[in-house]
């Protein structure tokens, strides 16, 4: 039964992330709610089954996932998929008439993305991507740091982001993922270049880590490290790995700098600046995240991390791949 005034949200892959993030903050949520799951593992069902008291006719193979387009509870489909599935089950989520969430990156070919918001036009539906961390009242600072020129002006900013990735996830295949850990956990760090600079990138640099390991990274990159230049002579130097633990979102400006260490989690995110350190109570960003797209559609606004942003995103990071692979500097196109 639909539960009164929440949008019924399903997921679509039962992996960590659904599993460990997004299924819990649903029940976190205030205008939307887990009403259905879409799995190709049957054994997974009596779990999610149990704990999100979820119907039986709210189930969903990928085999009848397009029979969603009948189900008057789910309002919002959210795409927890391996990177080269999202621009598919998101275009199909749209023709069934459903509101889309994907995972990030949005896709791995900007082709992809900008099939994905011909569909939502198409559908007049919305389409955001799943940026949580601009529900972090941590990260949030540091746009209004950055932006504000609270410190004065940005002279560079740095992030790096990287975990040790075990072989045989699908992350570690091309096909899959699209690349190595830039599009994994790189994609955060280019994120936080652009919202606490408040500018988009012109040119990039990028170097390929030494393969340390060749038989686990025989498909994408180790690690890399890339250098944006933004416009006004800002510049951004980043780093993503798959074979260390780095986590922080540096800004260097006129009067001292203000950072993140660690930037990205889900939680436990510190920061200081030239005036100390940064005082905030700790959120549940997906289910922040969850309830701010649930509005947007309830009050007919704009996501504030709409397709578009994904779009962006994806080329930036098709560009310092293609820098990475020529050793050129590559210009971004506007």
């Amino acid at each position: 039964p639909k539960k009164e005034g929440k949008l019924g949200v399903a997921l679509v892959g039962l992996g960590g992330y659904a599993t460990g993030q997004l299924g819990p903050a649903l029940l976190q949520t205030e205008h939307c709610y887990l009403a259905g799951i879409v799995t190709g593992s049957p054994d997974k069902i009596p779990a999610w089954k149990e704990k999100y008291k979820i119907p039986d006719k709210n189930i969903y193979s990928y085999d009848n996932y397009d029979s969603l387009k009948n189900n008057p509870d789910i309002d919002i489909i959210y795409v927890v998929l391996p990177n080269n599935m999202h621009a598919e089950y998101s275009i199909r989520a749209f023709q069934a008439g459903k509101h889309v969430v994907s995972e990030k990156p949005m896709a791995i070919t900007v082709a992809d993305c900008d099939r994905m918001i011909a569909a939502a036009k198409k559908a007049d539906r919305q389409l955001s991507v799943g940026y949580r961390l601009h529900f972090d009242p941590f990260n949030k600072e540091m746009m209004r740091l950055g932006t504000q020129k609270v410190y004065g002006n940005l002279q560079k900013i740095k992030g790096g982001f990287g975990f040790k990735a075990n072989a045989g996830q699908w992350r570690l295949s091309k096909e899959y993922a699209g690349g190595g850990p830039l599009m994994d956990v790189g994609i955060y760090v280019v994120q936080g270049m652009c919202y606490t600079s408040g500018l988009e990138p012109i040119a990039v640099t990028a170097v390929e880590g030494q393969k340390t390991d060749p038989q686990r990274f025989k498909d994408v990159e180790q690690s890399l490290s890339w250098k944006f230049e933004f416009p006004g002579g800002l510049t951004g130097e980043g780093e993503a790995t798959y074979d260390g633990n780095i986590n922080y979102l540096t800004a260097l400006a006129e009067k001292g700098q203000f950072e993140l260490k660690p930037a990205y989690n889900y939680g436990g995110i510190k920061g200081t600046t030239p005036d100390g350190a940064m005082n905030f109570t700790p959120v549940y960003q997906q289910a922040k995240q969850m309830d701010a797209f649930a509005s947007s559609i309830k009050n007919k606004t704009r996501s504030i991390v709409p397709g578009e942003m994904g779009k962006r995103d994806v080329k930036y990071l098709q560009a310092i791949y293609e820098a990475m692979r020529t050793g050129k500097r590559v210009i971004i196109p506007s």
